[in-house]
């Protein structure tokens, strides 16, 4: 049976594309109704943090809507929404942290922008409005969401729907914005955060967003290691409030629970979302310093942001045994080993191929970007949407990576992502490297030059 556009009534994403139908989940494999056996090698969407099929989690979800499923979060709470708040409490990097419960990364995303404004109104700077972000950032897709975010061709189309915000150059070391030396640079990527707060008058200012490592449009970027304390000494100069989007990174993907902490700075407001509940259900969720939700509390008394579905018990519950199982089984330590292991696989197994221009990023979240010459950098043709060619034939070797373009200027540059669950072995990810070398090489002999590894030097 076909499973694309316009057999049956989905309305499908990717309206050329078959979907194959899967029917079960076990670890780190997906298998189809046809008995394809698929290694999901970017957990989906980075969703899948502690693999496929944990029974324990889908027990849990059974027994919370066995009791009961909905409740308005302004009328109750839920004994599910306390414990999990006092369980992430106990890993946030934020001092008090007051958590809101949502449904996804972008719904996190618009409420900390609107937090943050909200924040600076009860301070008395009502004239504060504008968040800072970055250029190669991705932050959602509504339309709030996309307006801080950097990429073109995302934002494009809807351009002129929404209210556009400043955004500054990332901390993209293997393509400096300044075309600086990394030795040289004097971190010019951060301190254009200052001059940027400069440019729109600090009296406007009310928050920079970014994603401590750099998500699904520049692939795994990590910054130089000045990077956050600075720009935190920026905003607590000027008095702007710092969000760390940790939807992709956050819950232990880079091998801390959150990214942040490898710089050790504390953000005022942290986004998660995608493995906070492993895919087991939709979750987002918004963690705020104390002290900001307290202001709020003794001004206006209630924060201007709801949604049906916010503090929802049954996200509440997959969100607590998802945490649970994370711990119980070491698996954020274990991230912080495999990533050293991964990472070696990646560099002895790929670094020689033609056009395998960068490798980078922690723990297990790897981005791996191409290039026609790795002197020049020099990207391809977006037409030939070569990351994607990849990714279609690593799928039909049974692979699972995540794509991406526009790295370069959010139109042009070519990387995909690995980011598998926690749970994935030593011998499945050389596994999953091993498919990866297989399809590269394969898509290079179909392409005008070949993907082949070149003589090492």
């Amino acid at each position: 049976m076909t499973h694309r556009h316009p057999h049956g009534n989905i309305f499908y994403r990717r309206m050329a594309q078959d979907h194959p139908l899967i029917v079960r989940g076990e670890g780190v494999y997906l298998y189809d109704q046809d008995g394809t056996r698929y290694l999901d090698g970017s957990g989906g969407a980075i969703v899948a943090n502690i693999g496929h099929g944990v029974q324990r989690v889908a027990q849990a979800i059974e027994r919370q809507t066995s009791q009961v499923a909905y409740i308005h979060a302004s009328m109750f709470i839920s004994e599910a929404l306390e414990r999990y708040c006092e369980e992430l409490a106990k890993i946030c990097p934020l001092p008090d942290p007051k958590f809101y419960l949502l449904t996804s990364g972008s719904e996190a995303i618009e409420a900390a922008i609107k937090l943050a404004r909200q924040v600076q109104v009860e301070r008395g700077h009502s004239e504060r409005y504008l968040t800072i972000s970055r250029w190669g950032s991705y932050h959602g897709v509504t339309l709030g969401a996309l307006a801080v975010t950097g990429k073109a061709k995302m934002r494009k189309l809807y351009q002129p729907m929404f209210v556009d915000m400043p955004h500054i150059p990332p901390p993209y070391c293997y393509r400096c914005p300044f075309g600086l030396a990394p030795l040289e640079c004097s971190v010019q990527c951060a301190i254009a955060l200052e001059e940027e707060i400069i440019k729109q008058g600090p009296e406007n200012v009310a928050a920079f967003l970014a994603e401590p490592v750099g998500g699904a449009t520049l692939g795994g970027i990590v910054p130089p290691p000045e990077y956050w304390p600075i720009v935190r000494d920026i905003c607590d100069r000027y008095e702007v409030l710092l969000i760390a989007d940790e939807v992709m990174t956050g819950m232990g993907r880079t091998g801390a629970w959150f990214a942040i902490q490898h710089w050790d700075v504390q953000p005022d407001i942290i986004t998660i979302g995608k493995g906070a509940a492993g895919g087991y259900f939709p979750l987002g969720i918004l963690a705020a310093r104390g002290e900001l939700v307290d202001l709020i509390a003794g001004g206006k008394g209630e924060f201007n942001h709801g949604g049906t579905y916010s503090h929802h018990a049954v996200g509440a519950t997959a969100g607590l045994a998802t945490l649970e199982y994370l711990w119980e089984n070491n698996l954020v330590e274990e991230v912080a080993r495999k990533g050293r292991v991964l990472e070696r696989l990646l560099e002895d197994k790929l670094t020689n191929f033609e056009w395998v221009g960068d490798i980078r990023g922690m723990g297990l979240m790897w981005g791996i970007e191409l290039v026609q010459d790795k002197e020049s950098k020099s990207p391809f043709d977006p037409r030939l949407h070569l990351s994607q060619k990849i990714a279609d034939e690593a799928f039909q070797n049974g692979l699972i990576i995540y794509p991406g373009s526009g790295s370069v200027d959010g139109e042009r540059g070519d990387h995909f992502m690995l980011g598998p669950p926690f749970t994935i072995s030593d011998s499945q990810m050389e596994e999953m490297v091993d498919i990866l070398a297989i399809s590269l090489q394969f898509v290079g002999h179909a392409s005008a030059r070949p993907l082949i590894p070149t003589q090492s030097r």
